[in-house]
């Protein structure tokens, strides 16, 4: 039996990221520092107080990660070019489904102009395909310990974070504060560089090979690049309470994460007529009921690639 067979797929979406964030944030002083100057930058440009002088598409480099315990989560190239393939369509609103947004939110639609591709030269200007390949003893991967982003402990070590987006694709990952499978996980701008980027389980990585439903559609690694571009959750993680915020004025107050495939409206606090945003990528919906960033969530973008992520301008 294939792997993708013996292995159920989670229910709900579930994302690292917060967990990663506060561990870093407890233990790396030069991150705490760096998330506020980035955090600041960030509010600049949501406020219209800084705008930004890019012009054009950035585009950046894509390196990804193969990392694989059975021949079946050695996924092939095709199931790696179809996730490019989303990640280029949902960054800049060319994604076909993006007609099912709500008609009041449609105003809000925004194209990210940034495009990915993957690498064609390694670190060591070599030709590269944008693939590595590894095969590991481990059958799953602590997002607290980050044991795939090493060599030493069966995973890869990262390409120069200023030059690559890198993207680990391995069998599992786990939280073991959690007792539910994590589809992926990112680190937001102002990390340490070695373990700086996106981790996606196979069966959860683009469109095609091992891809599950429902979260076959490649908007798992839309979520989370979105992090790795310093967007957060629409809810504000902050357990139900009405109390948080992802920073973004255009993203209604949400009391918590919406999952699988919620019909419009999807009221809480006290956020009618319209209320949650459950279209959005930053939530933990169903692949197929994802579509849309917004103007907001796109400064907040660009202020990342004018500040922490400026490096990929050029590239």
């Amino acid at each position: 039996m294939s792997e993708k067979d013996a292995t159920p797929t989670p229910a709900r979406r579930g994302c690292g990221t917060m967990p990663v964030h506060h561990l870093l944030m407890a233990e790396n002083p030069a991150y705490a520092a760096s998330r506020v100057q980035i955090e600041n930058q960030a509010f600049a440009y949501e406020t219209g107080i800084e705008a930004t002088a890019r012009v054009g598409l950035t585009r950046i480099p894509v390196v990804v990660h193969v990392v694989f315990n059975t021949a079946a989560q050695n996924i092939g190239e095709n199931q790696v070019i179809s996730q490019i393939d989303v990640l280029n369509q949902d960054f800049r609103a060319l994604n076909p489904d993006i007609d099912r947004v709500p008609a009041v939110w449609k105003p809000l639609v925004a194209d990210s102009r940034i495009e990915f591709h993957l690498a064609t030269q390694d670190p060591q200007g070599q030709p590269t395909d944008g693939i590595t390949r590894t095969q590991t003893q481990a059958r799953k991967f602590n997002i607290r310990t980050n044991t795939v982003k090493d060599s030493s402990s069966g995973g890869h070590d990262a390409w120069p974070a200023d030059r690559y987006l890198n993207l680990w694709v391995c069998p599992r990952i786990f939280d073991p504060a959690d007792p539910d499978e994590i589809l992926g996980y990112a680190q937001f701008p102002g990390g340490p560089a070695d373990t700086d980027g996106v981790v996606i389980g196979h069966r959860f990585f683009g469109t095609t090979g091992t891809a599950s439903a429902p979260f076959n559609g490649g908007r798992t690694a839309t979520h989370e690049v979105g992090h790795w571009l310093n967007l957060l959750h629409i809810w504000g993680d902050d357990d139900g309470g009405c109390n948080g915020s992802d920073l973004v004025a255009d993203t209604p107050n949400s009391g918590g994460p919406n999952f699988q495939t919620p019909t419009f409206p999807r009221r809480s606090c006290r956020n009618g007529p319209d209320g949650d945003m459950f279209v959005n990528y930053m939530d933990y919906t169903d692949d197929k009921a994802m579509f849309m960033f917004t103007k907001g969530q796109v400064a907040r973008m660009e202020a990342t690639l004018d500040s922490a992520r400026s490096s990929f301008n050029g590239a």
